[in-house]
């Protein structure tokens, strides 16, 4: 059993003992401490906070501790139900609600579930707020409400059409141009309430060939959830199978979006932020952002039109941080995550789609040639094993040192550029590894460099 207690929340799998898995005395303290969390930030108010859920098997279950724990602290609930990470950051606004928490392990694997946690902007909780939570946590420094105090519990089932009509209504959706290209789309949403959110969205853009793979929210994930291509092998074959345009897919709950082009092929997770970013900044032009560890191709289209890229540590709140210092128009993460500020600070797939097929449909080609009418790059993702007693930091010094010709960023690790290649050395916080990501114009060359590095860095223990 694994329990992970980190700055943006709760995740483990369910079942064991308290502290070693989500037990549910786990999941009532961590409520706790966000309820409490919350009080502090706004002291003699009544709070109203917004949750929803992904479809695990263990969703009911977790969402009724968390509620009734919120409600016993004198706290408000908005209940979405079945609902996405996205649709709640949404909500919380809307509601005018203090804060919001998504019950969802996002890519992992059905025996897993988590706590998110929002602020009142509907964005995550800060890596400063985050240690302020687990302090109180830590602490159980709770005072529940007296009976005449308890909190109520209240069910909108509205925001699926809201959180739709919010894209629809954007600028940059073109649903005239969608419907017109008479799209056929399959999609896969893992058995997840992407299921139920995806094709609701489609049909609202017009879509009307829709073949729906794995959408129905049982939470019984039939594949490995997280998109990457080797989980994506059904997908790929219905695709070709029914002659679709493309295939669409999305994680238990709905923040990451990878797509598959006519002919089966993976168009690229890293690639969705590029191709949407591709068409953002031709409408409206403005700095774009990804973390450092996302492909070099969002920073060439972006220079190629004399505008600026920044880069971010890794984590969506940092993105989101250096996406609000610089005013980014659009940004995200290489794993498919959309940031789209126009709507919210946070990944969106249903954003990410909408902005998507609006690109297609004005290039009138199909996915294959889309793709490669950009940049093309390779990541290589290794990892080193080190021994217990190693200095780390002073490795990732080291290296930062021996290509100091070469552009450096230690924001987050070492990452290295070199001519249009890079490599990005992370320590894990949990073990003792570095993780090693290389990009280059192939495989081959992508895992050449790493290698490279890797040996470097044998060679300085």
């Amino acid at each position: 059993m694994t329990l992970i207690k980190s700055i943006s929340g709760i995740r483990g799998t369910i079942g064991g003992k308290v502290n070693q898995g989500l037990t549910p005395i786990d999941a009532v303290k961590f409520a706790a401490a966000y309820g409490t969390w919350l009080q502090l930030q706004y002291p003699g108010q009544r709070l109203k906070v917004v949750i929803g859920r992904d479809a695990r098997i263990s969703g009911p279950m977790i969402a009724s501790l968390v509620q009734q724990t919120l409600v016993g602290l004198g706290i408000d609930i908005i209940d979405l139900g079945l609902s996405t990470t996205p649709t709640v950051e949404v909500a919380v606004p809307m509601e005018g609600a203090h804060g919001g928490i998504i019950l969802t392990a996002s890519h992992n694997p059905k025996q897993w579930n988590a706590l998110k946690l929002l602020n009142a902007k509907g964005e995550f909780i800060s890596g400063s707020e985050g240690e302020a939570l687990l302090q109180i946590a830590t602490n159980e420094s709770f005072s529940f409400a007296s009976v005449d105090d308890l909190g109520k519990i209240s069910f909108n089932d509205t925001y699926l059409e809201k959180h739709i009509q919010a894209i629809l209504d954007l600028p940059l959706v073109d649903q005239r141009a969608i419907a017109a290209a008479n799209f056929k789309i399959v999609v896969d949403a893992v058995n997840s309430t992407g299921g139920t959110f995806v094709p609701a969205l489609l049909r609202a853009l017009g879509v009307n060939q829709i073949e729906e793979l794995y959408c129905e929210p049982t939470g019984h994930f039939p594949h490995n959830p997280e998109p990457l291509p080797e989980h994506l092998t059904e997908l790929s074959a219905r695709v070709k199978d029914v002659k679709a345009d493309l295939g669409i897919t999305v994680d238990p709950d709905v923040d990451r979006l990878a797509l598959v082009c006519e002919d089966g092929s993976m168009f690229g997770e890293e690639y969705t932020l590029v191709a949407v970013a591709d068409y953002v900044l031709t409408h409206t032009p403005g700095p774009t952002v990804s973390n450092l560890s996302s492909t070099r191709a969002l920073r060439d289209i972006t220079e190629a039109r004399q505008l600026n890229y920044a880069a971010a540590a890794v984590g969506e709140v940092n993105v989101v941080v250096k996406m609000k210092e610089i005013g980014a128009v659009i940004g995200g993460e290489g794993n498919g995550g959309i940031i789209y500020p126009e709507l919210h600070y946070g990944r969106d797939s249903l954003v990410g789609i909408a902005l998507f097929l609006s690109h297609l449909a004005h290039q009138k080609c199909t996915l294959t040639e889309l793709r490669a009418s950009y940049p093309n790059y390779v990541i290589s993702k290794n990892k080193i094993d080190l021994d217990p007693q190693t200095d780390v930091d002073q490795i990732l010094q080291q290296m930062a040192q021996l290509y100091n010709a070469y552009e450096v960023d230690t924001t987050d690790g070492v990452k290295i550029y070199i001519d249009k290649e890079w490599v990005h050395l992370r320590k894990s916080n949990t073990e003792p590894i570095i993780r090693i990501y290389a990009e280059s114009k192939d495989e081959k060359a992508a895992n050449d460099l790493a290698s490279q590095i890797m040996n470097q860095i044998r060679n300085l223990q």
